[in-house]
């Protein structure tokens, strides 16, 4: 089976790892991924994540963040380019999620970083994904 879209993967694992309540979730690793991953946590949507080598591309571990009511903090992940659409943005048209509740997160020429970064630096790029 081959993965066409690792990002969607991704996404899918966190946001069906939350759904169950799980405290962690292992994703292959990526340099990309470990990217978003940090973006997750500078923003404190999750707790904390390490790298595990596996002598293959390696793990990330990601454990997530829960209220005192038991949800977690991620109320929402999607995708937003996709392999057959992308979808790129100019620096002054990069779109706010949630009226600024959420994050977007870009892939630009300066690497990956959130809507915020994006704007300050005035930068365009890919949106990978929304997350809130």
């Amino acid at each position: 089976m081959s993965m066409t879209d690792p990002i969607a993967d991704y996404l899918t694992r966190i946001r069906n790892a939350a759904r169950a309540k799980h405290l962690k979730v292992d994703i292959p690793a990526s340099k990309l991924k470990r990217d978003i991953t940090k973006i997750l946590l500078e923003f404190k949507y999750i707790k904390n994540f390490i790298l595990i080598d596996d002598d293959k591309q390696g793990i990330i571990r990601i454990y997530l963040k829960y209220d005192d009511d038991e949800n977690c903090i991620i109320g929402g992940l999607k995708r937003i380019s996709k392999p057959g659409l992308r979808k790129y943005v100019k620096s002054k048209k990069i779109p706010r999620v949630y009226n600024n509740m959420g994050i977007a997160i870009l892939s630009t020429p300066v690497g990956v970083i959130s809507d915020r970064d994006a704007r300050e630096r005035k930068v365009g790029g890919e949106i990978l994904c929304y997350v809130w």
